[in-house]
């Protein structure tokens, strides 16, 4: 006990702070040591095809900052934002030549096309920057096929990859949980995990302070997952079913929206985290699809989770009385 410091796990059981951490040295660096492969990269679209968000997981921090600094001067590039460990773009599908100036604009998504089954995106660097754009991603998770130059050195290098287009889903989820036994945010958390796979990828998880209402467990929180799915329909089945055999709450909510922007839901959000609110206010379809799959008490706060995915701080705040 003197070499490891150790704290309590479940049940009474201690485990050490180290578990999960590689034990014991190595001398070589498998692989190309100067390329960082990407954990995972995915795209997803709006409906039409006129809109592209396009996640991409990293290992290296220092990479990620460095392409979400310089990658949006691109006229294809919308957007960009960390979340977590991934960051996102939101581009318009087209291409474009960019003029790439060492320390100033040194790389960028240069386009982006879209068809029935694939999104495809295509990067330019130089030095660094092309070592990023072409041998880092190239052969990311979720890549189905790419095209890249040689890089290295101070030279300019590209890639384009292939991706599968997928559709956002997102799972509101509430009242799971007992006084004395339960978590909504962490059952819903693990059912997401165990319903990933290669078709349909776990992209975040929410907790949203609702109202704080009278007939609440104690902290009155909701949930949003968020996925990228090729199988939308598949996936909301085999969360339900989860879901169904795990609650420990005869009131459990769970609701799925389908599409790419759920902010038509936003005002219904907001009056769930402001007050209690009846359960004939409930919206229909917005943009996109709004299913009620499990119509307990809780579906109230599983639908206003919803549109707060990834607005971390929105959703974490507390009302506390008039704006």
């Amino acid at each position: 006990m003197a070499d490891q410091e150790m704290n309590r796990g479940p049940a009474g059981t201690t485990e050490s702070r180290t578990a999960g951490f590689a034990a014991g040295s190595h001398d070589a660096i498998p692989g190309d040591p100067y390329v960082i492969r990407y954990p995972g990269i995915v795209a997803v679209a709006d409906e039409q095809g006129t809109v592209i968000e396009l996640v991409e997981f990293f290992d290296c921090i220092g990479g990620a900052m460095w392409s979400g600094h310089h990658y949006p001067r691109s006229p294809v590039v919308r957007s960009a934002r960390n979340v977590g460990s991934s960051m996102r773009y939101v581009l318009s599908p087209g291409r474009t030549d960019l003029d790439l100036q060492g320390s100033k604009f040194p790389a960028g998504i240069c386009g982006a096309e879209v068809d029935d089954r694939e999104i495809a995106i295509s990067y330019i660097g130089i030095g660094g920057g092309g070592v990023g754009a072409s041998g880092c991603r190239s052969f990311a998770g979720g890549v189905l096929r790419c095209e890249n130059d040689p890089c290295g050195g101070g030279r300019q290098a590209g890639s384009t990859i292939w991706l599968p287009r997928r559709q956002r889903v997102l799972i509101g989820v509430d009242d799971t949980d007992t006084p004395e036994a339960g978590a909504t945010w962490t059952l819903a958390h693990n059912i997401a995990r165990t319903v990933e796979d290669e078709d349909c990828r776990y992209l975040s998880h929410t907790i949203v302070q609702l109202y704080p209402v009278v007939y609440r467990t104690k902290n009155c929180v909701s949930i949003v997952c968020e996925f990228a799915t090729s199988e939308p329909h598949r996936l909301i089945n085999r969360f339900r079913n989860l879901l169904e055999k795990y609650t420990l709450s005869d009131d459990t909510g769970m609701a799925a929206f389908t599409g790419f922007d759920p902010s038509p839901l936003l005002p219904f959000g907001w009056m769930v985290k402001k007050g209690e609110v009846r359960r004939d206010l409930l919206p229909g379809s917005g943009q996109g699809q709004l299913d009620l799959v499990l119509e307990g008490r809780g579906i109230i706060g599983a639908v206003a989770a919803i549109p707060f995915y990834t607005r971390f701080e929105e959703a974490l705040s507390l009302w506390t009385g008039p704006d």
